[in-house]
């Protein structure tokens, strides 16, 4: 039998994927103890591993977009669901060390045409980052943009390089301590997501800190 070496290291990246959520949900278990020192440091750990299984899991959905191209489940969700939703988790990983709040406008309709689990998992990814840069607060908005859904990530860091700011994809590094993996995987996210002739979009830019944005049409 001969194996495909696609194949396995896929393989490979599901099982440490797995193994790494393991660890995640143990580190989740231990218990503040209001001393600096220790807090802070298992608060780092549990951000660092969680942001781990998030790339390994966008390296498989990478992976499967090479063979063929993302097929986005779409269907009608709760635009306010899916924000207070990414807002509840962001609050949980931030644990009262940076200010999360939900904030939705008016005209954002209670339904919308997306796959949630593939818009989270973009949004995810784009809250790890901004809890690693905030200084003191992060926003999960969500409001309309020209006939977009616009679903908005935004922080008070210091803000994305002007090299991320210029398509650079690859040159992460100053901003994600990463390799632009996050930001690849959130654009075939976007773009899998058409409507009318229209594609998705994902806009990168500062203000007072920085700001990812999903544009659904």
């Amino acid at each position: 039998m001969k194996f495909d070496s696609t194949d396995l290291y896929a393989a490979l990246i599901h099982e440490l994927k797995n193994d790494l959520s393991l660890l995640s949900m143990t580190i989740e278990s231990i218990p503040q103890q209001g001393e600096t020192a220790h807090d802070t440091v298992v608060d780092a750990a549990r951000l660092q591993c969680q942001g781990v299984v998030d790339r390994l899991q966008q390296a498989l959905q990478i992976y499967k977009a090479s063979n063929q191209q993302i097929q986005p489940a779409i269907d009608a969700y709760s635009p306010h669901d899916a924000v207070r939703e990414i807002h509840d988790r962001a609050a949980a990983l931030a644990r009262g060390r940076i200010q999360v709040k939900a904030v939705l406008a008016q005209d954002v309709p209670e339904i919308w045409f997306f796959d949630r689990d593939l818009v989270e998992m973009a949004l995810i990814n784009a809250v790890h980052n901004a809890l690693t840069y905030a200084q003191s607060s992060l926003h999960i908005e969500a409001n309309m943009l020209d006939g977009y859904l616009a679903l908005t990530v935004r922080d008070d860091s210091p803000g994305y390089p002007d090299t991320v700011l210029a398509g650079a994809a690859t040159d992460m590094s100053a901003h994600t301590k990463g390799s632009g993996l996050g930001l690849q995987f959130s654009r075939l996210i976007a773009q899998s997501h058409e409507n009318r002739g229209r594609q998705g979009q994902l806009r990168l830019y500062n203000d007072q800190g920085a700001v990812f944005c999903l544009l659904l049409p």
